[in-house]
């Protein structure tokens, strides 16, 4: 391990989604309070700051009050000049860690566009990895790690940090969760639902019933069926011709306003519409009698003119107390919109 901070201060990289640097900053304020001390890396997406905190302990605030738009953080333990050498981190890695033989080490390498060098972030991470297994006897591997080796690559800088992978926000390098497209696959806001589901720890096979607004082209719809679930789905656009064959799709090609539906029918209800989020809450408020006390709702919410506090806040409040909150979070699959986690009260 690298030698514990005696100083009351910590420095870490944020990371937001492209254009949603300044949100992720301001729950960053919010969460510590100033003074604080920003620099960007990445205009209005990646920016390293420093608390007046210690690692562990501002670490473990990030952790468990998780902003919403900070989408990953990696601490930052050492600060090297350098100038795009390899050797200057091999001999920094060699040096400066303690591990235990057959630790299990993720290294996770980023540079900026800026970085002139013709060597590649992949050939960064074999070079680490083989330096780390010769000095120490760690076992290099992608996932499932006991700690993760961040670099962050800039011209002038480079900077790295050593954390456990749920002190990141993400086990993703930059928190980037990358799926593979299947063969036919719909759409890709199929990936939306599955980072949700990683990202607030759900499972949705352990749903029976589950209901989908908002369903067209079938993205949403498809991945609940590919669970198991039996699935009601919504839309007056119409559903992929492929999933109106499936045995556990109930399908109402209309409005939402004009289904009728049982009450407390559904333990699950999903919802990845364009409409406005004052709007879709109304909408979703008239369906509620048909979710589960205890049901689960999941809902992407546009982000209206850049307002997105404002506009999480108008959400929230039309769709209480029904409704609770449980976690809001920019995922890597949204742009102008973040899912929200709701459990029926």
């Amino acid at each position: 391990m690298m030698e514990e901070q005696l100083l009351q201060s910590s420095t870490f990289i944020g990371t937001a989604n492209r254009g949603y640097g300044q949100q992720a900053q301001e729950e960053i304020i919010r969460l510590f309070g100033p003074p604080f001390k920003f620099s960007q890396l990445v205009p209005n997406e990646t920016f390293r700051f420093e608390l007046p905190l210690g690692k562990a302990e501002a670490t473990q605030r990030l952790v468990e009050q998780e902003p919403m738009f900070l989408r990953h953080i990696q601490p930052v333990d050492a600060e090297l000049d350098w100038d795009g050498e390899l050797d200057s981190l091999l001999e920094w890695a060699t040096s400066s860690i303690k591990l235990e033989a057959g630790t299990l080490i993720a290294v996770q390498v980023r540079k900026t566009e800026q970085l002139a060098t013709k060597v590649s972030q992949g050939e960064y991470k074999q070079a680490l990895d083989l330096a780390l297994t010769k000095a120490y006897a760690t076992e290099p591997v992608a996932k499932g790690g006991e700690f993760i080796l961040s670099l962050y690559l800039t011209p002038e800088k480079a900077y790295i940090g050593l954390s456990a992978p749920e002190h990141n926000l993400s086990d993703w390098s930059g928190g980037a969760i990358r799926f593979r497209k299947e063969e036919g696959q719909l759409s890709r806001a199929k990936f939306k639902l599955l980072e949700a589901e990683q990202v607030f720890g759900l499972d949705f096979s352990q749903y029976k019933m589950a209901l989908d607004v908002g369903a067209a082209p079938g993205g949403w719809t498809s991945l609940l069926l590919e669970r198991g679930v039996k699935v009601t789905a919504i839309d007056p656009a119409k559903l992929d011709k492929a999933l109106l064959k499936h045995p556990n799709l109930t399908f109402h090609q209309k409005n939402a306003s004009d289904v009728k539906l049982l009450a407390d029918a559904y333990e699950l209800l999903v919802c990845d519409m364009s409409w406005s989020p004052r709007q879709m809450a109304r909408l979703i408020k008239e369906l509620l009698p048909s979710l589960r006390t205890g049901g689960t709702a999941i809902l992407t919410v546009k982000l209206m003119h850049k307002k997105a506090f404002q506009t999480v806040r108008e959400l929230v409040g039309d769709l209480s107390p029904e409704l609770s909150l449980q976690k809001g979070k920019q995922l890597f699959h949204n742009r102008e919109e973040l899912t929200l986690f709701f459990i029926k009260s």
